[in-house]
């Protein structure tokens, strides 16, 4: 059964902005930034002075530039003691917002009490040039300062002045009239930026063995193993069977390791001595630049590397001895996989680590992120609230970030952003973020809380079409689910070779290594949330950084925790899926039932039809399946998919399990909370438990057919397979398969509503239940 459509307020939102894709227009602007709205500023670059006089008794200046259009008043940083100051800096005005008609720009000498003027610069705006890229940038022009007279005075400054849109180079470093309110180092952390994340290498230890260890007691037995530390991965083999001094393993241990590499990697030959105690007999530092580097399967060559042992002289100093004792490796870094840093559902980027393995873009994604409206207050400023919205997108190895709109629950960021796009089957990730650095709050003590986010899969967009809709920001508190905003976004998918793309999904949706040398589902976990952290830790030393919590939540990093909601949501899609076999399987009972008779009367033709002439089965199911295509393209969906609350279960799940899901790993919950949820969680398991019971009971009913453990049923069913061999082989298959589908659909008058009688044989045979303790 179909569920209802959402409710209006969850609902994604087709919107028509005033975007240059698709319109025809001799602006430059609508064939390169089309996917946005454009946004008119006013721009002042200021670029250097000359020849200021001085102005206080030692006869210097401190100069610094004061751009001022009506109430708006940007200022550079000072110089002590120069005349001639470099400074290089752009100021935006939003257009919109301009409510003067002439541009001051005014060049001041930094005091104590008041700063001096040195002398001015006017602009009528209705005199602006405009700029549109790409354009080369306007060239700035010296002019002479004016004092308030009007009279020129000594000095000169170096100013280009023009009109433009958010398409400006100049536009994401620019000092901005909008985030006016916002000064020292608030200013880096609310600029647009673009990150890439680091790429990402397999490390392969495969350890053989070691010789001539030299345990301190020499009377024991050692058991041995090797310990390896990468940064802040740490991984041990397990302890050596061979018990001697020339222990083997031949045991593999991946890493996951960031280019450039900053960490060696160290080995620790260790014999295991006591309870919790261990005994290091040699150690072995690997830098990783060294390290073979392949591309395939083939075997990569092993080392020996010598073992060396700090030992302590004099209880102070620490001296190194090598001695004979050694460790043959086969180490590599593994190019031919692709290193999965997010979940596997959500990926972005399928492609392997090394560059030469890449196949060609099959097209290119475009996204405008314009706007958002109806954001809630995320904090509190002056006792109101405030958001300082901003938006990152995630696709492939490439972030980007939006600027910062200070103080704003209808941010317009009319930003456009595009990827290359190497595999159709990926998905894009918008996250809307509240920047809580903006205001002083540089210092890493605030977060930048979440607003909600958006993902898009690419293989659900019609190429070449541009998608214009507002999608509903919903996020899960721990009270239920909350829309917190919607966000207007502008997706167009591109593809520059349809036939690549058609082939695309004839390919292994990864690298091949992944296919020749698997590795475990335990491993790939493990090492996903390695990549995760290391991705994490890289992009949160930027500048402006792109902070812990905002690449955890891009990455779904708690997507495996346990949350009874989310089970609850996958078991009614696993429900969702069998429905069609479950409305087969209705249907197919009321033809055998006889409640529509005409109908029972077809199937009874056609099934004729089919077993006189097999050869017109496939056929028949393909022309079936086709017409079924053809008939639900008329219903296809017309717009992307977006996040779903009763598909999640987010809209009616119950408050303790928000609660349970929103927990800490390990609990933070009080002890009878704790005992509730795992008396609950014991329930629910105990009925998976018997589910799988019964299941490996019916396994164990079909091995006991021919096995014996009941003699007379196994007697019974031998007996029967001769005779029916006996028949098969003297009867045409078609009369047998005629007789029997006659015999199933059969009329109600011939059938009793006792089981049959293979069902009561089969429900008869003993299962291995009977030797469970």
């Amino acid at each position: 059964m179909q569920k209802p459509p959402q409710a209006v307020d969850f609902a994604l939102k087709e919107t028509s902005p005033k975007i240059g894709a698709g319109s025809v227009t001799g602006d430059k602007l609508s064939c390169t930034y089309d996917l946005v709205e454009q946004m008119q500023y006013l721009y002042v670059r200021v670029v250097k002075a000359k020849d200021l006089p001085g102005k206080d008794v030692t006869g210097s200046c401190d100069p610094y530039v004061e751009v001022k259009l009506g109430n708006y008043k940007g200022t550079t940083k000072h110089f002590e003691k120069k005349s001639n100051p470099e400074w290089n800096q752009v100021f935006a005005f939003s257009k919109e917002r301009i409510q003067a008609s002439v541009l001051e720009v005014y060049v001041k000498d930094k005091d104590v009490v008041i700063d001096d003027l040195i002398g001015r610069a006017m602009f009528d705006l209705n005199e602006v040039p405009k700029r549109i890229p790409p354009d080369s940038p306007l060239a700035p022009q010296w002019y002479r300062l004016e004092d308030r007279k009007g009279d020129k005075v000594k000095g000169e400054l170096m100013l280009a002045v023009w009109m433009g849109t958010q398409a400006d180079e100049a536009f994401p470093d620019a000092w901005h009239s909008d985030a006016a309110t916002v000064g020292g180092n608030g200013v880096t952390h609310i600029r647009s930026k673009v990150y890439l994340s680091p790429k990402l290498w397999y490390v392969r230890v495969n350890i053989i063995e070691a010789q001539d260890l030299l345990p301190s007691d020499k009377s024991r037995f050692p058991e041995v193993f090797v310990k390896a530390i990468l940064g802040n991965q740490a991984l041990r083999t397990r302890t050596s069977i061979s018990k001697t001094i020339n222990p083997m393993w031949n045991e593999d241990l991946m890493f996951v390791v960031a280019d450039p590499f900053e960490e060696p990697l160290i080995l620790s030959v260790e014999d295991r001595v006591g309870q919790n105690k261990d005994e290091v007999l040699g150690k072995c530092l690997i830098p990783l630049p060294m390290v073979q580097r392949r591309l395939d399967h083939k075997p990569v060559n092993s080392r020996w590397f010598n073992l060396e042992k700090n030992v302590i002289v004099d209880g102070e100093h620490k001296k190194e001895i090598k001695f004979a004792s050694r460790i043959h490796l086969r180490i590599c870094l593994e190019g031919g996989y692709h290193v999965l840093d997010e979940s596997t559902h959500y990926s972005s980027d399928l492609r392997p680590t090394a560059k030469q393995l890449w196949k060609s873009s099959i097209g290119i994604l475009e996204v405008g992120i314009l706007s958002a409206h109806g954001l809630m207050p995320m904090k509190t400023k002056d006792g109101r609230g405030t958001t300082d919205a901003y938006c990152v997108a995630k696709y492939g190895q490439k972030w980007v970030r939006t600027r910062t709109i200070v103080d704003s629950f209808m941010p317009r960021w009319n930003e456009q952003y595009t990827w290359e796009v190497f595999d159709p089957c990926t998905v894009i990730t918008i996250g809307v973020f509240d920047n809580g650095h903006v205001h002083g709050g540089g210092g890493g003590g605030g977060k930048d809380s979440r607003i909600g986010k958006v993902r898009i899969r690419l293989s659900t967009l019609e190429a070449d079409r541009v998608y214009t809709h507002s999608y509903p920001l919903l996020v899960l508190h721990p009270s239920g689910v909350k829309k917190t905003g919607e966000i207007q976004l502008a997706v167009r998918f591109t593809c520059s070779s349809l036939i690549n793309m058609l082939h695309m999904y004839s390919h292994p949706l990864l690298p091949k290594m992944h296919y020749i040398h698997p590795l475990s589902v335990i491993q790939l976990d493990s090492l996903r949330h390695q990549a995760m952290q290391i991705v994490s830790m890289r992009l949160s030393r930027a500048e402006p950084p792109l902070r812990k919590e905002i690449v955890e939540y891009m990455l779904d990093v708690d997507s495996h925790m346990w949350s009874m909601r989310r089970s609850k949501a996958n078991f009614f899609r696993i429900m969702g899926v069998l429905s069609g076999l479950i409305a087969v399987g209705k249907w197919f009972d009321q033809i055998c039932n006889w409640k529509n008779p005409l109908t029972s009367i077809l199937i009874h033709i056609l099934f004729i039809i089919l077993v006189l002439y097999p050869e017109l089965i496939l056929p028949t199911v393909f022309l079936y399946l086709f017409l079924i295509g053809i008939w639900n393209f008329r219903w296809r969906a017309r717009h992307p998919p977006h996040m779903d609350t009763r598909l999640s279960h987010a809209d009616a799940a119950h408050p303790d399990e928000l609660d349970e899901e929103f927990d800490t790993f390990p609990t933070s919950r009080s002890s009878d909370i704790v005992r509730m949820r795992y008396d609950r969680l014991r329930s629910i398991a105990g009925r998976v438990q018997t589910v799988i019971g019964d299941l490996a009971s019916q396994g164990e009913r079909f091995q006991s057919l021919l096995s014996w453990r009941d003699p007379r049923a196994t007697t019974l069913f031998v007996t029967f397979c001769l005779i029916a061999a006996l028949v098969l082989y003297v009867t045409p298959f078609q009369v047998i398969a005629l007789l029997s589908g006659f015999y199933v659909l059969r009329h109600p008058r011939f059938r009793h509503k006792l089981p049959s009688v293979p069902l009561n044989f089969f429900r008869r045979l003993p299962a291995r239940s009977d030797s469970m303790l």
